[in-house]
């Protein structure tokens, strides 16, 4: 529950779009997700918000350990 809380918060980003992304992977796929696509997913949300925007959008290409589960994000946005 504590981790939970913690991933909830640390999906709370400076722009809302990622916000609502994030927070709705949490919610609906991240504990269906096998434990390297929940890992990948906490790194994710340790880079900075323009990276992260960039790649939501399609515009530079993710590190290939994230290209999956942005993958998966993006689909069920």
């Amino acid at each position: 529950m504590v981790e939970r809380q913690r991933l909830r918060m640390r999906c709370r980003r400076g722009m809302r779009e990622l916000d609502v992304l994030l927070e709705r992977y949490l919610a609906r796929q991240y504990d269906a997700a096998p434990p390297a696509e929940q890992q990948a997913f906490q790194r994710l949300l340790e880079r900075e918000d323009p990276e992260l925007w960039a790649w939501v959008l399609g515009q530079s290409e993710p590190p290939p350990d994230l290209a999956d589960v942005l993958s998966r994000l993006r689909r069920h946005a």
